[in-house]
């Protein structure tokens, strides 16, 4: 095996073995979507999975789960979708209808149009109609509020005007979908990928935040392959004849799961 399989193949049975899923960032939505895609989700942990979402639909009294976090509703809509539900009728709450709203979404900074995209491509929702008084979110509308967020060295920020790898990768990963179609997506990206290529680490990993981490490496990854790039091959994506692939397995911890520092002796939730 290479390093990589291993990796994948100790750590979908690590996820497999967690106690029960439930919503949530850890142990929840981000695990269902890597087993969904490694073909390792059973239908009972889905089930499950789906039943704690109900019941988190239903304390929130909502179409909105957070009064200030789109992400919210976003994460959801992808653990659902990953799971075989349908997020638009959910307890019979349809939650993309939270994300109907262009101003609320823009409360999140970057973050909440990325993954409201994201959100709504993954598998091709229709955005309902906003309340009166709000400002209607189209897909349009996000590709160019992704764009308007780009900063001047071609990555994006959290806020602000200096750029970071996570959201770069993010920002990236919601644009892939339109890369041939937009020629202005197509454009930002390409700069985008200029930057995450200029900020490589010499050992194949990217830093985020003033550390090198798991993490960024992960959404590198996702990013490059969503415009159906090999992290593995592309030159411009391997230092020293280290891909950001190898890196990201530097963090493999032996058992499976992953850390989010070099430092760490433990597998991290997150990470």
């Amino acid at each position: 095996e290479a390093p990589w399989q291993t990796a994948y193949r100790e750590t979908g049975k690590y996820l497999q073995e967690q106690d029960t899923l439930s919503a949530g960032s850890v142990g929840g939505e981000w695990a269902v979507i890597g087993l969904s895609r490694a073909g390792l989700l059973s239908d009972e942990t889905a089930q499950s999975y789906e039943q704690t979402v109900e019941d988190y639909v239903k304390q929130a009294g909502s179409v909105r789960l957070h009064h200030a976090k789109s992400t919210e509703n976003s994460r959801t809509i992808l653990g659902l979708t990953a799971a075989g539900y349908n997020a638009a009728n959910v307890a019979g709450v349809d939650l993309t209808a939270g994300l109907t709203d262009m101003a609320y979404l823009r409360a999140q900074g970057t973050n909440g149009p990325i993954w409201a995209l994201i959100a709504l491509d993954c598998h091709g929702y229709d955005i309902p109609q906003c309340a009166d008084g709000e400002e209607q979110t189209t897909r349009e509308g996000l590709v160019a509020e992704i764009l308007s967020y780009q900063c001047s060295d071609g990555g994006w920020a959290l806020m602000g005007d200096e750029s970071d790898v996570d959201m770069t990768a993010m920002a990236i990963q919601a644009l892939a979908a339109y890369y041939k179609s937009n020629s202005s997506a197509k454009k930002a990206v390409d700069k985008g990928l200029s930057w995450l290529s200029s900020v490589q680490q010499n050992d194949g990993g990217f830093t985020s935040w003033g550390a090198a981490n798991s993490e960024s490496c992960a959404q590198v990854i996702v990013a490059l392959t969503a415009l159906g790039i090999d992290p593995t091959k592309d030159s411009r994506f391997i230092k020293n004849g280290v891909s950001v692939l190898d890196a990201l397995c530097s963090f493999a911890v032996n058992g499976g799961g992953f850390k989010h520092l070099a430092t760490e002796t433990s597998a991290n939730g997150m990470a």
